[in-house]
């Protein structure tokens, strides 16, 4: 054998291990950002939803005055959602947000003629479709996050991501009572 022989055969292997190890950090590195691409786009839908309840807040303001009390929970609701950094939060939130909006569809049920009013209705079919938006995104979001935990998890690539600092990522939840849209009867 040559005198560099043994070294270009400790190359050779270098090379070959450090190609495969390139390559799952990059394949974990690529799922990690799916991830937290989805989850903006969580953030995206649930956001367009907080950014229509000030428009629904003031066409009611109009109309049901001493309802005041609901209006402000909505905003504070709508404060959260959007000051919201992680699954579980965004999840309690957008919970929060749901139920206060459903508080609000109780008071409405009280003015007929709010019911009948064309920004009021716009804004319904908008709130409708914004909720369907929502539900996508958090699929999708969801199964992002379950290939990605499949593959953190999946034998040898659990031992690299472990090294690496690569965990396990947290589903998006809503609470068991949310898991339907709000029922939004004007």
């Amino acid at each position: 054998m040559k005198k560099g022989g043994p070294l270009l055969i400790v190359l050779a292997i270098v090379i070959i291990v450090g190609g495969m190890f390139a390559s799952k950090y990059n394949k974990l590195v690529k799922l990690d950002n799916e991830v937290d691409n989805a989850f903006a786009q969580v953030q995206v839908a649930v956001k367009r939803r907080a950014d229509l309840i000030p428009n629904l807040v003031e066409t009611v303001k109009g109309y049901a005055s001493h309802e005041e009390e609901t209006l402000t929970k909505i905003t504070e609701a709508r404060s959260q959602v959007n000051n919201a950094s992680n699954p579980e939060e965004l999840a309690q939130a957008d919970a929060n947000l749901t139920e206060q909006i459903k508080n609000l569809n109780v008071s409405v049920e009280a003015y007929p003629e709010l019911k009948a009013n064309q920004n009021f209705l716009d804004l319904q079919a908008q709130l409708e479709g914004t909720e369907n938006r929502i539900s996508t995104e958090r699929r999708r979001y969801n199964e992002t996050v379950k290939e990605y935990n499949q593959t953190v998890r999946s034998f040898p690539m659990n031992l690299f991501a472990g090294i690496m600092g690569f965990d396990k990522k947290q589903y998006f939840e809503a609470a068991p009572n949310e898991q339907d849209a709000p029922d939004v009867k004007f």
